[in-house]
């Protein structure tokens, strides 16, 4: 099985890969597949923190709230972006957040398709070229790999992520949120499940079925909850989610320059410690946009059965769908 991919073919897989849905959100308890007996309400609700202030400060507000249990060597996982990237976060927003978390570093590792990100030096060459040159940045697959346990997986008993990982106490996902061609949607999920994953091995984990590699679907969409599992069991406590939803195109910042244009309006940062609730309240928020803001990228969402992410994060007891959304 060849790892040899271009970004076209990638971003082709994601189109190849989907499944449709009917328009509209669904309601909680309700499966997109059909009936979900094995998810379960939890008992309490997750608290969700939303600010409109698309700016440093606001970052910076939103992650007061969530970083209770951030302490020690803090990884904060972003997503760099493809060379001169268009829609990535933008740096001046970043650099502040930085400077306020002591003893933090940028975290990502390398990718498994075609682009100068696929090696540890043209990884680094890009991440200057997309100006995240203020902080330390760890690519940390840069000196091999580990395997983290998947708890509870049905498709993965483990996964392979950067080895430098283990040099971190604590984890702050920043997530810049956006459509994706594999995944229907890339929130906090995403970021961390293909983010923290190793370029050689761990990526492949993903996205392989075990016959085909770039594999889509509502069953990559559960190897990919595997994943973040596999990160999320491993800092416990100690991590916590951002998702900022502006510029967000259909595609992922893995389409670099060629990612079409938003048409989705900016509509703030969301917080959690809840990785579920986050993503919820993300993907809730785009379906309550008038239908001429929200239809491609729910057609987006749809058309690769991203839905399935929330549901399955849910049976993997990974948070709760329900929060109270509380206005900073």
């Amino acid at each position: 099985m060849s790892n040899r991919l271009t970004r076209r073919s990638f971003l082709k897989g994601g189109i190849l890969a989907a499944g449709a849905l009917a328009t509209g959100l669904l309601p909680l308890g309700r499966s997109a597949f059909g009936a979900a007996p094995e998810e379960k309400a939890p008992a309490e609700k997750a608290t969700v923190y939303f600010t409109k202030d698309i700016s440093a400060t606001g970052l910076i507000k939103l992650y007061e709230h969530v970083s209770r249990d951030i302490s020690g060597k803090v990884a904060v996982k972003l997503h760099t972006g493809e060379p001169n990237g268009p829609n990535i976060i933008p740096r001046e927003m970043v650099k502040p957040l930085m400077e306020h978390i002591p003893q933090s570093a940028i975290v990502e590792c390398n990718v498994l398709y075609g682009s100068p990100r696929q090696t540890t030096e043209g990884h680094r060459r890009t991440i200057a070229t997309n100006g995240w040159t203020f902080c330390p940045v760890d690519i940390m697959d840069a000196e091999g790999e580990v395997s983290l346990p998947v708890p509870g997986g049905k498709h993965l008993q483990e996964l392979a992520v950067g080895s430098h990982i283990l040099n971190y106490d604590s984890m702050l996902v920043l997530t810049h949120f956006k459509g994706h061609a594999m995944g229907g949607f890339g929130g906090s999920l995403k970021n961390i499940a293909i983010g923290c994953a190793s370029g050689k091995t761990g990526k492949a984990q993903i996205h392989s079925d075990g016959t085909r590699l770039w594999a889509g679907g509502p069953l990559f969409m559960e190897r990919m909850v595997e994943g973040g599992k596999a990160v999320t069991n491993h800092f416990g406590r100690r991590i916590a989610y951002i998702n900022v939803l502006r510029n967000m195109s259909v595609d992922c910042d893995c389409a670099g320059a060629g990612a079409a244009p938003p048409t989705a309006p900016d509509l703030g940062i969301v917080a959690s410690t809840d990785i579920l609730a986050v993503d919820q309240a993300s993907v809730n928020m785009v379906y309550a946009l008038p239908e001429k803001d929200r239809r491609d990228l729910v057609e987006r969402i749809e058309s690769r059965s991203g839905l399935r992410q929330l549901e399955y994060m849910s049976i993997m007891n990974m948070g709760s769908r329900r929060y109270d959304l509380v206005t900073i």
